[in-house]
Protein backbone atom coordinates (compact mmCIF):
# COMPACT_ATOMS: atom_id res chain seq x y z
CA UNK A 1 0.00 0.00 0.00
CA UNK A 2 1.38 3.06 -0.74
CA UNK A 3 1.00 6.42 -0.09
CA UNK A 4 -0.59 9.52 -0.69
CA UNK A 5 1.73 12.36 -0.75
CA UNK A 6 -0.90 14.83 -0.35
CA UNK A 7 -1.08 13.06 3.51
CA UNK A 8 2.04 14.85 4.71
CA UNK A 9 2.70 16.37 8.00
CA UNK A 10 3.45 19.39 5.56
CA UNK A 11 0.06 19.75 4.26
CA UNK A 12 -1.64 18.90 7.13
CA UNK A 13 -4.19 21.58 8.58
CA UNK A 14 -2.98 23.73 11.23
CA UNK A 15 -4.18 24.15 14.56
CA UNK A 16 -6.16 27.10 15.20
CA UNK A 17 -4.28 30.40 15.69
CA UNK A 18 -4.05 32.06 19.18
CA UNK A 19 -6.08 34.90 18.09
CA UNK A 20 -9.36 32.65 16.92
CA UNK A 21 -9.11 30.50 20.10
CA UNK A 22 -9.08 33.05 22.05
CA UNK A 23 -12.30 34.61 21.00
CA UNK A 24 -13.81 30.80 20.91
CA UNK A 25 -12.52 30.28 24.47
CA UNK A 26 -13.85 33.67 25.87
CA UNK A 27 -17.56 33.15 24.39
CA UNK A 28 -17.95 29.40 25.72
CA UNK A 29 -20.56 28.96 28.32
CA UNK A 30 -22.62 32.17 27.17
CA UNK A 31 -25.32 30.34 25.72
CA UNK A 32 -25.80 26.77 24.13
CA UNK A 33 -26.63 28.61 20.60
CA UNK A 34 -23.14 30.42 21.26
CA UNK A 35 -21.69 27.02 22.10
CA UNK A 36 -22.92 25.99 18.85
CA UNK A 37 -21.97 28.59 17.00
CA UNK A 38 -18.23 28.26 18.50
CA UNK A 39 -18.34 24.57 17.65
CA UNK A 40 -19.37 25.33 13.90
CA UNK A 41 -16.30 27.73 13.67
CA UNK A 42 -14.04 24.99 15.02
CA UNK A 43 -15.13 22.35 12.57
CA UNK A 44 -15.18 25.02 9.58
CA UNK A 45 -11.35 26.10 10.63
CA UNK A 46 -9.94 22.74 11.40
CA UNK A 47 -11.88 20.51 8.89
CA UNK A 48 -9.94 19.75 5.61
CA UNK A 49 -11.43 21.52 2.26
CA UNK A 50 -11.12 21.31 -1.14
CA UNK A 51 -10.71 24.43 -2.82
CA UNK A 52 -14.25 24.74 -4.30
CA UNK A 53 -15.53 24.44 -1.14
CA UNK A 54 -13.68 26.60 0.30
CA UNK A 55 -14.67 28.91 -2.19
CA UNK A 56 -18.00 28.49 -1.19
CA UNK A 57 -17.30 28.96 2.75
CA UNK A 58 -15.70 32.68 2.13
CA UNK A 59 -18.87 33.76 0.37
CA UNK A 60 -21.63 31.74 2.83
CA UNK A 61 -19.91 33.51 5.72
CA UNK A 62 -19.38 37.00 4.77
CA UNK A 63 -19.08 37.26 0.61
CA UNK A 64 -22.52 37.99 -0.30
CA UNK A 65 -23.77 41.12 -0.27
CA UNK A 66 -27.51 40.29 -1.42
CA UNK A 67 -27.76 39.38 2.38
CA UNK A 68 -27.42 35.46 1.95
CA UNK A 69 -24.75 35.17 4.03
CA UNK A 70 -23.91 33.93 8.04
CA UNK A 71 -22.66 37.72 8.62
CA UNK A 72 -26.19 38.92 7.52
CA UNK A 73 -27.94 36.10 9.20
CA UNK A 74 -25.97 37.47 12.64
CA UNK A 75 -26.47 40.93 11.64
CA UNK A 76 -30.51 40.08 11.61
CA UNK A 77 -30.27 38.69 15.16
CA UNK A 78 -28.30 41.04 16.91
CA UNK A 79 -31.42 43.73 15.53
CA UNK A 80 -33.85 40.99 16.47
CA UNK A 81 -32.03 40.61 20.03
CA UNK A 82 -31.74 44.80 20.68
CA UNK A 83 -35.63 44.80 20.13
CA UNK A 84 -38.49 45.02 23.05
CA UNK A 85 -40.52 43.91 19.63
CA UNK A 86 -39.01 40.80 19.35
CA UNK A 87 -37.36 40.13 22.77
CA UNK A 88 -39.67 39.71 25.79
CA UNK A 89 -37.06 40.27 27.83
CA UNK A 90 -36.92 43.96 27.04
CA UNK A 91 -39.98 44.73 27.45
CA UNK A 92 -39.85 45.89 31.14
CA UNK A 93 -36.98 48.45 30.63
CA UNK A 94 -37.92 51.82 30.48
CA UNK A 95 -39.57 52.97 27.27
CA UNK A 96 -35.83 55.03 26.75
CA UNK A 97 -33.83 52.19 27.39
CA UNK A 98 -35.55 50.00 24.45
CA UNK A 99 -35.44 52.48 22.34
CA UNK A 100 -31.61 52.65 22.51
CA UNK A 101 -31.47 49.12 22.27
CA UNK A 102 -33.43 49.14 19.26
CA UNK A 103 -31.85 51.96 17.52
CA UNK A 104 -28.29 50.35 18.25
CA UNK A 105 -29.15 46.90 17.04
CA UNK A 106 -31.11 48.70 13.84
CA UNK A 107 -27.41 50.96 13.51
CA UNK A 108 -25.27 46.97 13.82
CA UNK A 109 -27.39 45.66 11.29
CA UNK A 110 -27.15 48.88 9.00
CA UNK A 111 -23.24 48.30 9.56
CA UNK A 112 -23.37 44.67 8.90
CA UNK A 113 -25.02 44.49 6.09
CA UNK A 114 -23.39 47.48 4.22
CA UNK A 115 -22.17 45.58 0.86
CA UNK A 116 -18.22 47.10 1.29
CA UNK A 117 -18.18 44.99 4.70
CA UNK A 118 -19.19 41.90 2.12
CA UNK A 119 -16.41 42.74 -0.46
CA UNK A 120 -13.47 41.20 0.68
CA UNK A 121 -14.75 37.65 1.29
CA UNK A 122 -16.45 38.43 -2.09
CA UNK A 123 -13.23 38.60 -3.45
CA UNK A 124 -11.15 36.26 -1.86
CA UNK A 125 -13.80 33.71 -2.79
CA UNK A 126 -13.62 34.95 -6.37
CA UNK A 127 -9.70 34.91 -6.86
CA UNK A 128 -10.41 31.06 -5.31
CA UNK A 129 -12.61 30.81 -8.42
CA UNK A 130 -10.33 31.74 -10.84
CA UNK A 131 -7.96 28.75 -10.38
Amino acid sequence: MTTNPVHTAGNAVPPLDDDLAGVLDVLAGVHPGIDLIRSGIRLLALDRHSADETQTLLAVLAGYSDGTDVLTALAHLVARLATADTNPALRNLPLDQQKAAQLHGEAALYNLTDPDLHQHASEASAAISSH
